[in-house]
């Protein structure tokens, strides 16, 4: 990109999904713009849907768009994120909820897929080494885990750590704790488990693999 996207370019840019980096506005002109820039892609199969590249991530969150960290599910506008547990205000359970999730889950394999440099789909791309936490959550809720509730209790807990590229995993019940860390690996997560010095709970280590 030589130059900054124009006011009405930014507008598409802005209006990307966070998750997938799908594009859901702008004329043709205005997305073949993007493309050429390299802030785009066009996925060449039906119905041929324009993406966001990493740089065009980048830009987009350069912005100041927090959407995707926000611990609510859902925003004031209405932007899918996924459930990192122990939220106050959770979305509604229900069919809808599970078909946002799925949709979700599967830009985010077409987005590891364009922009992983072989075109992998079994492990993280670049996005997700940025949303750490949210991109943990959504493999976790699009496997059917049940992240925990307000007042905490059984479920999944995905949290931020100090350690570089890595996201802690909480949740009560050894036997969901090795559930959830068998979807992460399968997820192209590298996760380890440990034990907690102060209140000996168990939980995981997780960070996206690179090979």
């Amino acid at each position: 990109m030589t130059r900054p996207p124009t006011a009405a370019q930014r507008r598409v840019i802005d209006s990307a999904d966070p998750v997938t980096g799908r594009l859901h506005s702008g004329t043709e002109t205005q997305l073949a713009a993007l493309v050429k820039h390299g802030l785009a892609f066009r996925h060449p199969r039906p119905p041929h849907d324009h993406f966001l590249t990493p740089a065009g991530h980048r830009i987009r969150e350069a912005a100041g768009d927090t959407a995707v960290e926000a611990p609510a599910a859902t925003t004031a506008t209405g932007v899918f994120a996924a459930r990192i547990g122990g939220e106050e205000e959770p979305p509604p359970a229900g069919p809808a909820r599970v078909r946002e999730v799925r949709s979700a889950w599967e830009g985010l394999v077409e987005l590891r897929r364009m922009t992983n440099p072989d075109g992998a789909t079994d492990r993280p791309c670049g996005w997700e080494r940025t949303h750490l936490v949210q991109a943990a959550a959504l493999a976790l809720e699009a496997a059917g885990h049940p992240p925990a509730g307000a007042d905490g209790g059984d479920g999944y807990r995905v949290r931020a750590t100090p350690q570089p590229e890595a996201v802690a995993v909480h949740q009560p019940d050894p036997e969901e704790l090795g559930a959830c860390a068998a979807t992460l690996e399968k997820g192209g997560w590298q996760v380890s488990e440990h034990t907690d010095p102060r209140t000996r709970a168990r939980y995981l280590l997780a960070s996206p693999r690179r090979t």
